[in-house]
């Protein structure tokens, strides 16, 4: 799962993120200019596929699978098990994801990083739209409690509600408030179908980078070869709590997310979406190198939907010594990773949100309109990226 890194001795891995992380040059000028980044050794499957539609060839090292698909699959020979698939989900297909990745995904009973701090928040998205803000309604009940109790038992919590800022202004200069436009674009991720349980770990730290909040979590797993591709069952049962209650997935993103998965599978083969974590990304934000290696068959893929602005993908190897592979993810993009893949570290150092690089003409397009300009808002400035597996 997540590990943290040891800066003193940067590895390879840790390299390759600072080198397309965003940062700024220090100048007097009121706007920060990003400092120019090397994007010369980033794969583009963008362009890997218009150059192979208009004579057939491709780079060394990549090849493509046969498919009974509208996009191509494309595969790395130096990472069996990883696939490729540029403009997968057509852009009606993206904003109908982004909505419900704002919308609906967020609610409770799903778990989002709020609930450590704030409880369960309902309609956080309308609340942020209509500019409300989050009122604390009752002191704290019991301050001995960890943050890892505080996960396991929500009711430990304190109350907090939105109202409008007339409201809020009611209550006096020492009501404690935020808005919700602030928690909306600190939202960093949701769950869906079974809850992973964050609670079970020895270690649950959170990094900051900017207003990102990033959960890393520290554990050492003694793993054998590839040859032992199962977790336990009372390994998973620990990582994923099935006793919390959920919303089950969409049927609609089940169905996607099982047709998506097939290149991955053996004829006959099905694959069952259980759970999926929905990460959402800011400017600045990054998410660090990790192994999704918490499900029982690793066999079976963790298939990736990329929504929003292009950010950089890297894939590495079983350390974080090994090299990564940079590579462009931009909105309708989808990765799989199966089999040797699901121990190879990965991570996604950047997004880009300026005009020139974010490449989202066609989201601003479909939601262009006013009834969805919140959304064109969110969207114009974030990366959403839908992950599901099959748990069992």
């Amino acid at each position: 799962m997540y590990g943290s890194t040891d800066d003193s001795e940067p590895a390879a891995f840790r390299k390759a993120e600072k080198k397309y992380k965003l940062y700024y040059d220090n100048t007097r000028k009121r706007k920060q200019q990003p400092r120019p980044v090397d994007l010369s050794e980033v794969i583009d499957f963008k362009s890997i596929s218009e150059s192979y539609h208009r004579n057939g060839g491709l780079p060394s090292g990549i090849f493509r699978i046969q498919c009974d698909f509208d996009s191509p699959v494309f595969c790395l020979a130096s990472h069996p098990g990883f696939y490729f698939i540029p403009g997968a989900l057509p852009v009606e297909e993206q904003c109908r994801w982004i909505k419900e990745s704002l919308t609906s995904f967020p609610q409770p009973p799903n778990r989002t990083n709020h609930n450590a701090i704030y409880g369960t928040l309902q309609d956080l998205f309308a609340a942020a739209k209509d500019n409300k803000v989050l009122i604390h309604e009752e002191q704290f009940r019991g301050t001995n409690n960890s943050e890892v109790e505080i996960i396991q038992n929500d009711t430990n919590v304190p109350s907090w509600n939105f109202l409008d800022q007339s409201d809020a202004l009611s209550r006096g200069v020492t009501c404690r408030s935020v808005p919700a436009s602030v928690l909306l674009r600190k939202l960093r991720w949701s769950t869906l179908g079974l809850q992973f349980d964050w609670s079970k770990y020895l270690c649950y730290v959170i990094c900051f980078c900017a207003v990102l909040c990033v959960c890393v979590i520290s554990r050492d797993l003694s793993r054998g070869s590839f040859g032992n591709s199962l977790s336990t069952s009372s390994e998973v049962e620990r990582s994923y709590n099935i006793s919390l209650p959920h919303n089950k997935i969409p049927d609609a993103l089940c169905l996607l997310a099982e047709r998506m998965a097939a290149p991955t599978l053996p004829l006959g083969e099905a694959f069952h979406a259980e759970a999926a974590i929905v990460n959402y990304f800011g400017l600045g934000d990054t998410l660090g190198g990790h192994v999704d290696d918490l499900e029982k068959d690793w066999n079976k893929p963790i298939v990736s939907m990329s929504l929003g602005c292009k950010g950089i993908f890297l894939i590495g190897g079983k350390s974080r010594e090994i090299p990564p592979l940079a590579m462009f993810v931009r909105s309708g993009d989808v990765i799989l990773m199966a089999g040797q893949a699901r121990e190879c570290f990965h991570g996604v150092p950047r997004i880009f949100t300026d005009r020139e690089h974010a490449e989202i003409s066609s989201l601003e397009l479909k939601f262009s309109d006013e009834e969805h300009s919140a959304f064109l808002e969110y969207i114009r400035t974030s990366r959403i990226n839908i992950n599901i597996r099959q748990v069992f």
